[in-house]
């Protein structure tokens, strides 16, 4: 056995079976293969920094286990050729479906190699197998990551606009400005009221349900998630002090949409590591329906659009007068309240702002 304090002098012991070295070898090209294929997806094709540097820190763990092996010993047991799997091929190995589906065989890929390592290097050495079992739980939460923002990359158009709303002063009100609000075809409408019981809040969430129902607008409730459930939403939103992204999934169940409402760039990357669906980035700019005590601004924003790619929505004041701030700094979704809601026609604000950013799109 081979002493771990001193694995990188010694390398594991060279004298092994050969058909140990030659599965090492083979499972380690197949996880680190599979690594490379998602790092490429994410680089390339998502331009997502935040998931790009967490799938490098991954690989860079797994290369630096597999130095505690010895390479040559591997590579002089290699036989390609000899090797009776390579003629053996499933139906569905040449092609892939889309996206999503070369990215889970990938991720399959990956954590089927590192279980082949993990048990295989357990004849040689304990403490390098806990390495490789590390980096598979660590896999394991990166594919959850990755699968969550492509996925959710798909539920938001490019240009989204969000309007938060309260119960209203009645029923009736109520129900009425929600049909304003998806005649405009907003793209999701959030409600939220801290004021109403719960009887009433239910039946709001109801009507807002009824009117959304077979519409392009997700329905979306403020922290409740047990009102969620009953009312039938389509996700609940929460801030950085009510219930985490998993406890509202144990509660919603799958399926289901969770926001996070985030006020740094390191609450947004854990919001991404938590499995959120989309974040809240703010507050932009002062605002006549909530106080806040610190605007982090368009530069959060700038931070944010610079390395994240899961779907994010700026935040706070923001209104037609100053949307173009927004669409400046890469963020094509927006959270308005105020401007939409005591607007003289919401609907010609909602797309007097949806204009403001396709065209900041173009521009940029």
């Amino acid at each position: 056995m081979t002493d771990p304090d001193n694995l990188n002098d010694g390398g594991l012991p060279p004298t092994m079976d050969i058909s140990l070295w030659r599965t090492l070898d083979a499972s380690a090209n197949r996880a680190s293969e599979g690594l490379r294929v998602i790092e490429d997806y994410v680089r390339y094709g998502q331009n997502d920094v935040f998931l790009t540097t967490e799938l490098k820190t991954l690989r860079h763990q797994l290369d630096s286990t597999l130095q505690k092996f010895e390479r040559a010993p591997a590579i002089q047991s290699r036989d390609t050729f000899g090797d009776v799997g390579t003629s053996v091929q499933g139906k569905l190995e040449q092609t892939r479906s889309g996206w999503a589906d070369l990215l889970t065989a990938n991720f399959k890929r990956l954590q089927q190699a590192l279980r082949s390592l993990e048990e295989h290097a357990k004849l040689v050495d304990g403490e390098v197998a806990a390495s490789f079992e590390r980096g598979r739980y660590l896999s394991y939460s990166l594919e959850k990551m990755v699968m969550t923002t492509v996925a959710a990359s798909q539920l938001f158009p490019q240009v989204s606009i969000y309007v938060l709303i309260d119960g209203g002063d009645d029923g009736h009100s109520f129900d009425t400005f929600v049909a304003t609000l998806v005649d405009a075809e907003v793209d999701v409408i959030q409600l939220r009221d801290k004021k109403l019981d719960d009887r009433t809040l239910l039946a709001r969430a109801q009507s807002l349900r009824k009117r959304t129902a077979g519409t392009s607008t997700k329905m979306i409730l403020n922290d409740r998630a047990d009102l969620a459930k009953v009312s039938g939403a389509d996700g609940v939103h929460v801030g950085q002090e009510e219930l985490t992204v998993s406890q509202v999934r144990s509660v919603l169940g799958a399926g289901k949409l969770v926001g996070v409402s985030t006020h740094s760039i390191d609450q947004a990357r854990q919001a991404v590591r938590d499995g959120a669906d989309y974040i809240g980035i703010g507050p932009t700019f002062p605002s006549g329906t909530k106080n806040f005590e610190a605007f982090p601004g368009v530069e959060l924003l700038r931070e944010v659009a610079g390395e994240i790619t899961l779907p994010g929505f700026a935040i706070g004041g923001i209104d037609p007068s100053n949307i173009a701030e927004v669409a400046a700094v890469g963020i094509r979704r927006v959270a308005v309240a105020g401007s939409v809601t005591t607007a003289v026609d919401p609907g010609a604000v909602v797309q007097a702002m949806r204009t403001c950013l396709s065209t900041g799109s173009e521009n940029s």
